[in-house]
Order: structure tokens, then sequence, then C-alpha cells
């Protein structure tokens, strides 16, 4: 009696859950596939959203989903297009986000189960409002780095990253250092000298940078006559060039010059000193005749006729 009703009761539990798969109308895909009863998303008011996935990674049907750590929903199904995947996510009928709001897969345990993160944008104004039927396209959506993807670059990090040339600097940090200990606690207060002088220094060297900046741009804008006067600088020279010969032979004779000017004033210096001396009292007497000498002058080059009446001699006296 006992095994029959044992027989009977498996039997309407497979019936029942077999009617259960055939009124979902879903395809069996395995127990994730069968909505789970009691779950967030699932109740009076709740709204569909569909999201562009580029990686599902190991999310599965029935995952929850989140904002702010907290379950608001669940994942409805996950299907192929275009390349991508299709996420549709059922939530609670008080989740308010924007139009434009993110989704990541994250990882809910380091036992592998995950579950998908919707957030308002970073570093954007938030737009609108997240409703029914909406859908975020596959460039606000993401994944966060898997267990498996972390322990990955922490292997690359231990095994072939720069932990040993950390050891190997620390080494010679230490070797370097041993012995010099008072050295290195006066270098210390030279150093904070140094940091605030420069702090104190910082608008004169913003004003310098700020000028190389003016004089880059003033280069910048003389271009073309930068590159026209580096152009003629090989014709000028090449001008140098074929008059080399001419400028050694003139830069030869103005030695020469030099040498034969020192010879003459070493040689005959006492005379032109005695010369020079002799002049000084002819020179004082043409100073001292002062205007004379000027008009002598001017009556010498009209001789006999005086040189203000000299248009009147060729000319003729004009009477009134």
């Amino acid at each position: 009696m006992t095994r029959t009703s044992t027989h009977r009761r498996v039997a309407i539990g497979s019936i029942a859950f077999g009617l259960t798969i055939a009124l979902t109308g879903c395809e069996w895909t395995g127990l994730n596939s069968v909505p789970m009863p009691g779950t967030e998303g699932s109740g009076d008011g709740a709204y569909s959203v569909k999201i562009e996935m580029p990686n599902v990674t190991t999310l599965s049907e029935n995952s929850p989903v989140r904002v702010n750590d907290v379950t608001v929903g669940t994942v409805d199904s996950i299907e192929v297009q275009n390349w991508h995947a299709v996420v549709t996510v059922s939530l609670n009928e008080d989740v308010v986000l924007p139009a434009n709001a993110t989704a990541k897969i994250g990882q809910t345990s380091l036992l592998g189960s995950q579950h998908l993160e919707l957030a308002p944008p970073v570093g954007i104004a938030p737009e609108g409002t997240l409703s029914d039927g909406d859908v975020i396209p596959e460039a606000r959506a993401g994944a966060y780095p898997t267990t498996e993807q972390t322990l990955s670059s922490l292997s690359v990090v231990l095994n072939g990253g720069g932990l040993a040339q950390i050891n190997d600097i620390t080494r010679e940090l230490n070797a370097g250092l041993v012995g010099r200990e008072d050295s290195i606690r006066d270098l210390l207060p030279q150093l904070d000298q140094l940091v605030g002088s420069l702090d104190r220094q910082r608008g004169d060297i913003v004003t310098a940078m700020e000028g190389l900046d003016r004089l880059s741009t003033n280069v910048n804008q003389q271009t073309a006559t930068l590159t026209a006067a580096l152009d003629g600088i090989p014709p000028a020279l090449e001008v140098l060039v074929g008059q080399r010969q001419n400028l050694t032979d003139a830069l030869i004779a103005l030695g020469n010059l030099s040498a034969t000017a020192t010879r003459v004033i070493n040689e005959s210096g006492d005379d032109l000193k005695a010369n020079l001396h002799a002049l000084v009292p002819v020179l004082n007497t043409l100073a001292n005749t002062g205007n004379s000498l000027t008009e002598v002058l001017s009556l010498l080059l009209s001789y006999p006729f005086a040189l203000k009446n000299l248009d009147q001699v060729f000319r003729g006296t004009t009477r009134t």
C-alpha cells in the first residue's frame, strides 16, 4: 500500500512538472530554464528590459539582477542575435533607472555564481526613465573581471612580473644606505628645503613655462620665414667658400698692415710726438684768429671781389 502511494505521488509530481514546462512555452534547456517561484521581478507590475551583451561569460537564466547590490529582478532568458547575446531581465515595479543605464556582469561569489548589475551611467547625465520593452545597447554593457581573469593576471605578475626586480632593487638600496645613515639624515632636510623652494617659485616656474609656450607659438608661426632663412644659408656658405682665398689674403694683408704700422710707430714714435707737439702753437694761433680766417678765405676764393657782392659784379648794380 505504501509502495503504491509512493508511486502515485511520483507520477503526480512528474505530470505536474511536465505541465509546468508545457505551460511555460519555453524550450527545455535545464532546470535554469524553468522560472523560479518567489524570485524578484516576478510580481505584479514587473517589467522587462532587453540587454545586448558582448559576452555573457557564465551568466545563466534565473541569475539575480542587482541595483546597488540589492536584488531587484531576475534573468528571464538569454538568446543569440546578430553575433551577440540578448539578455532579457524582469525588474520589480519600483525599480527606477535612467533610460541610458549601464549593465555589467559581476561575480556574486568566488564559487563562480554571477549576477547582472544595473546602474546609472558614470560621467554622463542621466536621461529619461528605463521602462518596459527598452533595450540597453551593447555599447553600455560589459562585464567585471572574473576570478579566473584576476588569478591569471596575478599569476603573470608573480611569475613574469617585476617582483624579482623589486627584490633586487630593495637589496641594492639597502646596500647603498647601510653606513650612510647620517648623510641620508642630512639629505632629507635639504630635500625638504629644495621642495619648499620649488613650491615658492611655482608662480615663476609657471610663468617661465607660459613664456616658453608663447615662444614656441611664435616660432611655429614663423616656420615659413625660418625655413626660408635656413634654405638661404647653404648658398651663402657656398659664396664664402668660393671667396675663401680672397678672405684669407685680406686677413693676411691686414695682419701685415698692422705689423707695418706697429713697426713705423715704434721706429718714428719720438719724431711723431715732436711733430705733434710742434703743431700745438700753430693750431692755437689758427684758433685765435676766430672769424677773421673764414672771412679771408671767402675773399680769397673770389678775389678781388667780396663773395657777398659777387652776384652784383656779374649782373651790374641795379638802381631803383
